[in-house]
């Protein structure tokens, strides 16, 4: 086993050779790809012209790009120098690039192109660190810049003249030396660096790879973000596999995969609720599926459906929240046999008339998706499974490299996000502490009863070193070895981990966006017409909020605006009053207000009743979010399903 990554890279290009590691399109969008041996002396190359230009040992190296080749010959130089990156999109604000840049205290800047380079500019005043900028993009026309075709150029030559400082530097990564920092959104608006240690890193790339069984001749798709840790551990996940990685982005996806014919990707759960309600969509309009169509697929997806219904059960697959009766599980398992025997025949013959034909959209070759970075909606997570794409939702965070759990091909149990990753040990607290459940990564049962929902603590050597320059919050978070996540769940009666909530006040989007609430709610609070507000949105596509008026001043308004109504319950349900607080939320949530896109509120609701202390509020007057959850969870409901 590889003692760091620049070790894994090296030790891929020896196994793997001329297979390609990556592929990526040229300028007529041909996929050409690039050998893990081509790859690694990329790698080679730029970290000897990085040494060569004065990049220490653990120095942090800012890398601002998005999905491309240039991406990962970046990343290989800058770790096999001995640094550590700093990695971010081409989205980053100028908030954050001025915050990140100077905590991180980068000296040597990669940038993606031209125009991140002018993002980068704009705020250059403000940089206390930045010294040189590295433009990636070989189109690019900027002047007093250095470009990584000149440096990997120029490291070629090094090495040509007998120049080995790369390989020196690799000698001496130790395990616990950071690989990366990434940074993540703060209650207080300020990112927060999550250290991750090349450790935490290779327990991802060894053990998860063991547990979702990636071969050699897989063909990965890359679409999310490549600073995100759940992007890049497949990217690593791929290089120690051997397998071909293929970049691609929204806008190409469905050309992509018929050309690259995908046999596994990392997703989040937007792009399956898209390509869901794309198929709908589709197969409901009459103009373009004649009805005997529609027909066909429904028969296909009932048969498709009670057929994998009746085959999970008898697999053992079928989630159990209660600890089911073993004479109803008896009686389940004849039932399910009857289904099986009856439902075989139809379901093969519908699957390669219908359901196949759906397949050919993603390439007819995906046989799995890992889905992450939020909760997959049930009923789209039965449909792809039930189709015959298998769902491996995982569960993690950035903190943890990112995988607590995830579902596996043996144990591939829907309204469960799987089995704890090896080596790692889960405990679910109450609100005191007291451990109610502890499970270990063989589903032993340590302590407690499974069933019991409470706040999921993980220890386990994918934690993370701490948050950069934070020892406060990182003690916060971190006692005794285990992390707490602030996520609430349990162990079902299968031993696999279930989420049902959130105790901490981050909201992840479906597009696996992490949103923390208090910054958005302080903006909206500085209308003199909102009183208090939360914001909404966990597992949605947008933020939501609800918002409760400040009457007085509400009353001002309505008084100067014709309306007479006095009643809060029926003023609130006022179509002026609600077209008012759409107009106020827009005004004060916007990119001009430094919020980004998915930052911004758009369904909300208004109630009558103050949040109060010993109901919805601590006594530090902080809001008790999942109670409020829980207690307006019909109208947040409806608000997402256009009810309101």
């Amino acid at each position: 086993m590889p003692s760091n990554l620049p070790e894994l890279f090296q030790q891929s290009a020896e196994k793997f050779g001329n297979r390609p590691a990556f592929v990526s399109k040229d300028e007529s969008k041909s996929f050409k790809p690039t050998t893990f041996k081509e790859l690694y002396e990329h790698g080679l190359n730029l970290a000897e012209a990085l040494v060569d230009l004065g990049v220490q040992a653990r120095e942090n190296v800012a890398l601002l790009a998005d999905n491309r080749l240039e991406w990962i010959i970046a990343d290989y130089g800058i770790l096999i120098a001995g640094a550590c990156d700093v990695p971010r999109g081409t989205d980053i604000t100028d908030s954050e690039i001025v915050y990140i840049l100077n905590h991180c205290e980068a000296k040597v800047i990669f940038v993606e192109n031209d125009k991140m380079l002018e993002k980068f500019q704009k705020n250059r005043s403000q940089f206390e660190h930045a010294k040189t900028i590295i433009v990636m993009d070989k189109k690019s026309t900027a002047t007093g810049v250095l470009k990584l075709h000149d440096l990997l150029e120029k490291g070629k030559d090094l090495r040509a003249k007998g120049g080995r400082k790369a390989e020196e530097r690799t000698k001496g990564i130790k395990p616990d030396d950071l690989f990366t920092i990434i940074y993540t959104s703060g209650t207080t608006g300020m990112p927060k660096g999550v250290m991750l240690m090349h450790s935490n890193m290779l327990h991802q790339t060894t053990e998860i790879l063991k547990m979702i069984v990636i071969k050699q001749e897989e063909r990965m798709l890359s679409i999310l973000p490549v600073w995100h840790v759940f992007e890049r551990v497949f990217e690593y996940l791929a290089i120690a596999a051997g397998c071909s990685t293929y970049y691609t982005n929204v806008r190409d996806l469905r050309d992509d995969m018929k050309k690259a014919k995908p046999t596994f990707m990392a997703s989040a759960p937007r792009l399956w609720e898209s390509i869901y309600t794309g198929i709908y969509t589709r197969i409901s309009d009459p103009r373009q599926t004649p009805a005997i169509r529609r027909g066909l697929f429904r028969l296909a997806y009932f048969f498709s459906k009670h057929f994998h219904a009746a085959l999970r059960f008898l697999k053992g697959n079928e989630v159990d929240y209660t600890g089911r009766n073993p004479f109803v599980s008896l009686f389940r398992g004849i039932l399910s046999l009857i289904v099986l025997i009856l439902t075989a025949p139809f379901n093969a013959l519908l699957d390669i008339l219908v359901l196949s034909k759906i397949r050919e959209a993603t390439g007819g070759e995906l046989k799995a998706s890992v889905s992450g970075g939020g909760a997959l909606q049930k009923h789209v997570d039965s449909f792809f499974n039930d189709i015959g794409i298998n769902v491996l939702e995982g569960y993690g965070m950035t903190e943890t490299s990112p995988v607590i759990s995830v579902r596996t091909f043996k144990q591939l149990i829907q309204g469960s996000v799987g089995s704890i990753a090896p080596m790692s040990e889960v405990q679910i607290r109450d609100d005191h502490g007291k451990v109610l459940t502890h499970m270990d990564a063989n589903q032993k049962l340590i302590e407690g009863k499974l069933g019991q929902r409470g706040v999921i603590h993980v220890r386990g050597p994918q934690v993370m070193k701490g948050y950069y320059k934070n020892p406060e919050t990182t003690a916060k978070v971190i006692k005794d070895n285990w992390m707490d996540t602030g996520d609430i769940g349990m162990f079902n009666f299968k031993k696999t981990l279930t989420i049902t909530g959130r105790a901490k006040d981050t909201v992840v989007l479906l597009g696996g966006e992490n949103v923390e609430p208090v910054p958005i709610e302080n903006k909206l609070s500085e209308s003199p017409y909102i009183f208090q507000v939360m914001v909404v949105g966990q597992d949605q596509k947008n933020l939501g909020a609800i918002i409760v008026p400040n009457f007085e001043t509400l009353g001002e308004w309505t008084a100067e605006n014709g309306i007479t109504e006095k009643d809060p319950n029926k003023l609130i349900e006022n179509p002026k009053v609600i077209d008012f607080y759409k107009k106020e939320i827009k005004a004060l949530n916007n990119t001009k207000t430094g919020f980004k896109s998915f930052e911004q509120v758009t369904p909300f609701f208004l109630i009558t009743k103050q949040f109060e202390v010993g109901d919805e509020l601590t006594n530090l007057h902080k809001m008790k979010r999942h109670l409020i959850t829980e207690k307006y969870k019909a109208k947040i409901t409806a608000l997402y399903a256009g009810d309101l």
